[in-house]
């Protein structure tokens, strides 16, 4: 790592209405290091990155990237200047190859067509160049996560990038796909690529990062080299106060069955079984690609069930779609909170009513003091942070578009809900405040799914787990035998104790 400085950015402000999204941050990152960029959800990490990339104009302050100063970029003018971002949500056009991403955009000269091969070529050499194996001639919508990062990662490399800036980039890898991606990381940095890198994963910080920067409320903290820190320093100075990861306590009593599933087959997954009672949140395991979310989707009515049976409180339900999950109580919380879990051009209150429309009804006209109460009252109960109702749920944090997203599943009086990836992408602030409303939802007989890629997670919240592996149940465990390496093992296609 060189001492040079690449990018420096000094007194950057950025405004919105009721909100000052970054507040005069400073802070400096060097030549082929690799930089973290932490703070809870709402620290200002994803506008101070849009400011980066062109995507936003900042009110004031200087931009300076190898010497050259800025008031402003442009996306063009980023790209000029080396800059390139993997962003959470890839920017890939999933009808087309690998290779056609890579490229896409190329020049080619008038008249002369594009020589597909010709690219396929390359990109082949850049995966190379990575030492992973993928065929540049796939589609993209046929690859898994981590493949397509990988092609967001060769799309950037093909444009000489000099600051890479990737947010969130291991939240939907397996294991052993972080450590490939760590791999890659390092020989980035060896070439002498920057990369600022954001997780609320700390734990990659001391794998990866040679120094981290922490923002606060819009606010710049402080930056530390990453071997004269450690993680609880790290937790205080994101939160402002000491800040313990743990899980809270819960006093809920496990009632009688509130779900039942029998041998449901249908969207990848074959002959599932389990149960759910009130009061437990029952946690599922799995490897990324093992049929959790698959199953749930299917619970809830978002796809098919081919074969099998569902109960609700004991009675037989049919759930044909979402509608009828909804009517039978069933909630659902989906790992996209984004594309499938808010509307996010639309607000606070519209989104927290809008599944149970019907029930703030007075024949044909929409009772809107009832509406206004129901969205105040679970805006005050999970403590959502906005200045107004009104405001659009696009314009929040990770953590508190993911409380309007249990608010709207609550106010449809869901009694079993689905929590996949709960905590997936938010803060460890924001999380405990999550694991907080799961609490208080079971102890108020509530029953709870909580499908999770997080092992910690898992052991701290569940009261049982169901092992999920290529489709199939492949275990049962009880909290008095949790162990994180057995049911690793029950995910990887082990065999469950005491079998044969």
């Amino acid at each position: 790592m060189s001492e040079k400085t690449i990018l420096s950015v000094k007194d950057i402000v950025k405004t919105y209405p009721g909100v000052v999204a970054i507040d005069h941050v400073s802070f400096d990152v060097r030549e082929g290091e690799v930089h973290a960029l932490i703070g809870e959800n709402g620290a200002g990490k994803s506008t101070l990155i849009k400011t980066l990339s062109g995507a936003i104009t900042p009110d004031s302050g200087t931009i300076t990237i190898d010497g050259k100063s800025f008031s402003s970029l442009t996306p063009a003018t980023a790209k000029e200047q080396g800059i390139s971002v993997i962003y959470q949500e890839f920017t890939l056009i999933p009808g087309i190859s690998a290779a056609e991403n890579v490229f896409l955009g190329e020049k080619t000269p008038p008249g002369i067509f594009v020589d597909i091969k010709d690219r396929e070529r390359r990109t082949k050499e850049l995966f190379d160049q990575m030492g992973v194996s993928l065929d540049p001639s796939q589609k993209v919508r046929s690859l898994s996560p981590a493949m397509q990062q990988i092609v967001e990662i060769a799309k950037a490399i093909s444009k000489n990038v000099k600051i890479l800036i990737m947010d969130e980039p291991t939240a939907p890898l397996t294991t052993n796909e972080v450590t490939t991606l760590f791999r890659i990381i390092r020989d980035l940095k060896a070439r002498g690529v920057t990369i600022i890198f954001i997780s609320h994963r700390l734990e990659e910080l001391f794998a990866v990062a040679d120094r981290v920067t922490v923002m606060r409320d819009g606010q710049y903290v402080a930056t530390k080299n990453i071997a004269e820190i450690d993680r609880p320093q790290l937790i205080a100075m994101m939160a402002g106060r000491e800040m313990k990861e743990s899980y809270p306590t819960r006093k809920s009593q496990i009632g009688e069955e509130m779900l039942r599933v029998e041998h449901l087959t249908g969207n990848g997954d074959t002959d599932i079984s389990f149960t759910l009672h009130r009061g437990e949140i029952l946690g599922f395991a799995g490897l990324v690609g093992a049929g959790r979310t698959e199953l749930m989707r299917v619970i809830y009515g978002a796809d098919p069930m081919e074969s099998g049976k569902i109960f609700v409180e004991g009675k037989q339900v049919r759930i044909r779609s979402c509608s009828d999950a909804i009517k039978n109580g069933i909630g659902y919380i989906p790992e996209d909170r984004k594309n499938q879990g808010v509307f996010l051009r639309n607000t606070i209150k519209w989104n927290t009513v809008i599944n149970n429309i019907q029930g703030y009804s007075k024949g044909i006209f929409v009772d809107e003091k009832q509406e206004d109460a129901v969205a105040q009252d679970y805006k005050e109960r999970f403590s959502i942070r906005t200045p107004s109702l009104e405001q659009k749920v696009g314009n929040l944090s990770g953590g508190n578009q993911q409380k309007v997203v249990i608010a709207k599943t609550l106010a449809a009086n869901s009694n079993i809900i689905i929590f996949d990836e709960p905590t997936r992408g938010i803060d460890v602030s924001a999380k405990q405040e999550i694991y907080k409303l799961m609490n208080e939802l079971v102890e108020a007989g509530k029953a709870i799914i909580m499908v999770s890629s997080d092992m910690p997670e898992l052991l701290g919240m569940s009261d049982r787990i169901v092992v999920i592996a290529e489709g199939h149940k492949n275990g049962e465990v009880e909290k008095a035998d949790f162990d994180q390496n057995y049911i690793l093992d029950l995910a990887s296609g082990g065999k469950v104790k005491g079998a044969v």
